[in-house]
């Protein structure tokens, strides 16, 4: 039985992280192979996740607290 490398449920299909699909020049839109100029958002029925192409969300930073901040 062959096992998953990721969860497949969590993943959004959109062209942006389709294997197919390039990202354009300009940032809005996807060059797709199969289907040709699409949005980032959008998607079609030959979706292939492509882990290289999706681009993670940056974590957020914890600012610095000082003393000052827990007195009262």
């Amino acid at each position: 039985m062959k096992k998953k490398l990721f969860n497949t449920a969590s993943i959004d299909k959109i062209c942006a992280n389709c294997i197919h699909g390039r990202h354009s020049p300009d940032g809005d839109s996807v060059l797709c192979i199969k289907k040709g100029i699409m949005y980032k958002d959008s998607s079609c029925r030959r979706f292939e996740y492509d882990p290289l192409n999706r681009v993670p969300v940056r974590p957020v930073t914890m600012s610095e607290f000082s003393a000052e901040d827990f007195e009262l």
